[in-house]
């Protein structure tokens, strides 16, 4: 008799879903139950995030000392006016603290753009993100060299940012435990899971999609939530966000 390979039931599944998106044909009520029910193979822990801020002595006074402290400072400051602050600044033009300080503080409003245009969905590194930062800045002076020493309105005062964490709630081993767990979700944690989590991981992804893909194979869905943009919704619009695309497996 000739050998036929074995297909876990979690592979099955996995594979028949696939087949379902890549053919554009609507998936069956028998289906999306299965998905469902599906439980993973490791659960999702939740986990409530929040951040010890020390400011640094040390004030940068023009952009010409911002250029050599982007050089030389902590990572946990890249991060702090960088990510931590697309928090803060939920979501306006400037969302960096950087290009804040380069419009407001040194009326340097080109500059400014250019620092806001760099896009954190593609930093994966915060030291790729400090080579960025720091060459913008001493590209902008090279060809405006008066700017460099043109002291600012105000001083710029470098942060540090502590990640703390602890888990929360409950595990989620289903797709509706997931979705339970995000409705109650605070605003940092779920910042720390959807948009720092690139940084954790290394990936351009963030841990729900990542979690979904690996524990319960669905990439599709995977790739579903990690599209949702960030940039042009407040936390609470990207929670709503992913509720929709997770409940919506309901309604199918």
């Amino acid at each position: 008799m000739r050998n036929v390979p074995h297909l876990s039931g979690r592979t099955r599944l996995g594979r028949v879903m696939n087949h379902f998106m890549r053919e554009g044909k609507p998936i069956s009520s028998t289906v999306t139950a299965a998905l469902e029910a599906k439980r993973a193979e490791q659960p999702f822990q939740f986990m409530a995030a929040s951040y010890l801020i020390r400011i640094g002595a040390e004030p940068v006074q023009t952009l010409g000392d911002l250029a050599k402290s982007l050089r030389n400072c902590p990572q946990a400051s890249i991060f702090y006016h960088t990510f931590q602050s697309l928090e803060a600044h939920h979501y306006t033009s400037f969302s960096s603290d950087f290009a804040q300080w380069a419009l407001t503080a040194c009326n340097e409003a080109a500059l400014a753009e250019h620092l806001a245009i760099v896009d954190l969905r593609d930093i994966v590194s915060l030291e790729d993100l400090r080579v960025i930062l720091a060459d913008i800045v001493v590209d902008y002076l090279k060809e405006h060299p008066q700017a460099a020493d043109r002291r600012a309105f105000e001083a710029f005062y470098f942060c540090e940012a502590r990640e703390v964490t602890v888990p929360s709630g409950s595990p989620a081993w289903t797709l509706a435990e997931l979705a339970e767990g995000i409705r109650h979700l605070g605003h940092q944690s779920l910042h720390y899971h959807f948009i720092n989590s690139r940084l954790r991981l290394q990936l351009k992804t963030n841990d729900f999609s990542f979690w979904i893909e690996h524990s319960l194979n669905h990439p599709w869905l995977a790739a579903r939530l990690n599209r949702i943009d960030f940039y042009n919704d407040t936390l609470d619009d990207l929670r709503q966000d992913l509720l929709a695309i997770l409940e919506q497996q309901e309604t199918l």
